[in-house]
């Protein structure tokens, strides 16, 4: 999992990543493909 302080450029890696807020704290998850996953921190 990458950490970054911006997530904008994530998602834009796979057109499966999607942006979820979970306990405010923002992530990019994939169920394609794992690998794409991010949290912003």
């Amino acid at each position: 999992m990458k950490v970054r302080s911006s997530l904008k450029s994530l998602k834009g890696r796979h057109r499966d990543c999607k942006i979820v807020r979970r306990k405010g704290v923002v992530y990019v998850i994939n169920k394609t493909d794992p690998r794409f996953k991010a949290k912003q921190g």
